[in-house]
């Protein structure tokens, strides 16, 4: 099985740090949480100890999912990111050519996607059409509401 490389920005890959380095703090509380819900005995009907054990099993997941992102992680260095078409790494000016509205997006590994920050994956429908599109280009893409048109006004860092 092949690894999937995990594609990030700078910003992202110490977002992922964070999270992660947070997480292991938590897991030292947890650890606590749990010596302290064994020392109260039975634990057969120990609620405490059930809900220790719940977080703990979550906990590691996610720090085992964040160890091996970062462990496959390719950094887009956005300094070397080309303005000449659209990639990873690279903010478009967008212009809707149905409702003649402009959007700015910044295209991102899916780890990263955040719609609500104007943050889209270079596997989301849109961001899988503007990949390697130039300025002036137009994409059409299909969404859930149906095809939309786009043109590209822009593509900057």
């Amino acid at each position: 099985m092949t690894k999937k490389e995990v594609l990030l920005t700078y910003e992202g890959l110490k977002k992922l740090e964070k999270e992660l380095e947070d997480l292991k703090l938590k897991r030292l509380e947890v650890a606590d949480r749990l010596k302290q819900a064994l020392a109260y005995g039975d634990i057969s009907e120990n609620y405490e100890y059930d809900e220790a054990k719940n977080e703990q099993a979550q906990l590691e997941g996610r720090i085992a999912q964040l160890e091996n992102m970062l462990k496959n992680a390719k950094i887009i260095d956005e300094d070397e990111v080309s303005t000449d078409f659209v990639n990873i790494g690279s903010k478009v000016k967008l212009l809707d050519l149905d409702y003649n509205e402009t959007f700015e997006y910044h295209i991102v590994g899916s780890t990263e996607a955040d719609p609500a920050k104007k943050k889209i994956s270079n596997e989301s429908p849109v961001g899988k059409e503007l990949m390697g599109k130039k300025k002036g280009d137009t994409v059409t893409v299909n969404v859930p509401d149906g095809i939309v048109k786009f043109k590209i006004l822009d593509i900057y860092k």
